[in-house]
Order: structure tokens, then sequence, then C-alpha cells
């Protein structure tokens, strides 16, 4: 029996966990997760998808605010002297005295194929940058930005219209085995974790809200990347009228209007509705909207929401 501790946080590790815990193969010492935040409109306390289930479930919990800054949390840690901790978008940086606590590594998941998009935003990131596939990593955790030693990996393609909702549930799905099967190989050392190679890097920083605002002057095919990159996390974004209008599914189209047609447009026109949405000229390329959230309703079809604007400025979504 494998002996382990599991630091997580949202539901994307929700499945690892449940499988780590049906496993005959492994026992769960404990949950680490953040600690319980408020939430929605109400702003109600609520706890982490992890903390509910190993609640549910009779595990311990541990929820310190900073890890590193908590030595009662460090030695409750120590005293279970687990063979391994399993991290997976846990949320908080662990220190060397942490890291130093297992029998054996400290073994994250992160979703990407390393050394590529290392850091907070691998999944919106690799699809706001049109990437045809990406994966899951299993690694052995260092102090460096997800810089250690890589145990096993596996691709998962993205097509043109995977959105990040459906890379997370992808990634949720498939992480499970990977884990298990890491922490096999380094027990019964059928595994050579081996190192980055950082010729190969980069970076995949947290979002900010501005990166999330469409620019009508860029390609029909990189604003459709953005739509699906951040959809509905937060989702991408035009003001019009002092009003956001969020854009939720989006698909890039051909031209059905000879040349001339356009250019008697701005960038941003709409010039074109359909019955499944309406066309918007953009730097390069037509982008038909398809679904649309207004500021204050819930997701609609584009065309009618295209219906119910007032005025000369439905012309023009650059305008604010």
């Amino acid at each position: 029996m494998i002996n382990i501790v599991f630091f997580g946080t949202p539901d994307i590790g929700l499945k690892s966990l449940e499988y780590l815990f049906n496993s005959d193969k492994i026992n769960i010492q404990a949950v680490v997760t953040q600690p319980d935040k408020p939430s929605g409109r109400g702003h109600k306390i609520t706890m982490s998808p992890i903390k509910r289930f190993a609640l549910e479930n009779d595990i311990p919990v541990f929820q310190p605010k900073s890890i590193r800054k908590e030595p009662s949390v460090i030695e409750g840690l120590k005293k279970l002297q687990p063979d391994f901790f399993v991290t997976f978008a846990f949320g908080q940086i662990l220190s060397q005295e942490v890291l130093d606590i297992p029998k054996y590594e400290t073994i994250n998941l992160h979703a990407s194929m390393l050394p590529k998009y290392r850091g907070a935003n691998p999944i919106q990131r690799v699809i706001i940058n049109g990437e045809k596939e990406t994966g899951i990593c299993t690694m052995i955790t260092e102090l460096g930005l997800d810089s250690g030693a890589v145990c096993m990996r596996e691709i998962i393609p993205i097509d043109d219209d995977m959105t990040c909702e459906d890379l997370y549930n992808q990634i949720s799905q498939d992480s499970p085995k990977l884990i298990v099967e890491t922490l096999e190989g380094i027990i019964n050392d059928t595994l050579t974790p081996q190192p980055q190679c950082e010729d190969g890097v980069c970076i995949a920083p947290k979002l900010q809200k501005e990166e999330c605002r469409i620019d009508w002057t860029k390609s029909a095919q990189d604003i459709h990347n953005l739509v699906r990159g951040v959809c509905r996390c937060p989702s991408a974004f035009f003001v019009l009228n002092n009003k956001i209008v969020k854009v939720i599914k989006t698909k890039p189209v051909e031209k059905r209007q000879p040349e001339e047609f356009y250019s008697n447009y701005p960038v941003g026109a709409v010039v074109g509705k359909l019955k499944d949405g309406i066309e918007v000229l953009t730097g390069n390329g037509i982008l038909k909207l398809i679904t649309v959230k207004p500021e204050g309703k819930g997701e609609m079809k584009a065309n009618e929401w295209f219906n119910g604007v007032q005025g000369i400025e439905k012309l023009w979504l650059q305008k604010e």
C-alpha cells in the first residue's frame, strides 16, 4: 500500500482524488487544501470540492493559509510519514522543508507538455496561442517554477473548436491513471524521471482581465482562439454603449461578399446577419459570433442580442 497526502483545491483534481481513494494500491492519509472562501453573488463561505470529498469520506483535512508559515501543519504532515505528496492545482508554493517530508518524492500533475507552458494558466494559454496539442505531465516538484524532472506524460490533441472548458474536463479525466502509474513506477524503480530541456521553456502566466478584451484588428482566427481559450473562464468580451458583452462561441467563416463591400466598413463592424449568428469584420477575415452574454443577462444567440441593440452603434462593436 502506497501512503500519500493529496494537495489540491479546484474540481480539476477531484477525479484524481476519487480514483486514488478507490484504488486498492493507495492509502490517502490526509488532504491539504486552501481555506474556505466567499463564493458567488452572496459571498457565501464555501469549501473546496477537494475538502468536501475528504470530509464525506473521513479523510483528515489541513487548510493552511500559507503552508510555509504554519509549523503546526508541517509537523502534522511529518507525523504521517507519507511515501509521497501528490499535488494537483493546490494553489500554494511548497517550501523545501515540506518537499523533504515524503519518503520518496512530491509528485505534481501539470497541465501541459513541459517544458512548454510552465506556470499558472497553461490550459487557457495553449488554446489562446492556437496550439494543436498539449498534454499532462507528472513531475518531481522542486523549488523552481514547474522545472522538476518529468516522470510521465500524455499527449492531448486540440481541435479547432475545443474550449478551455473542454480541455479542463479532458485533463481531469486523463490524470488519475497517470498519477498512479507514476507512483508505482518510482517505488518499483521502473521509471526514470527525465530532466527538462531548458531550450523549450515558455511561461503561462496568470491571465489578466484586459487580455480577455477583444481586439478586432487581430485576425478572425486569433480572436476565435481567445474566445475558446477563456470561454466562461472568465470569457472574452467587448464593450458597447458602456456595457460589457461577453462572447461565448464563435467561428471564423469565409467572406460572402466581394472585397469591395468590406472596404466600406471599419474592423469591428457587423457586416452580415444570419440565422445562426452575426458576422463581424476583423483585421484579417470574418468572425461569426454565435453566442453572447450581455451584461446583466444570460447567454443568448448573437443574432437575437443584435436585434435588440439600439442606434447606429450596432454597426461597430469596437465603439464604446
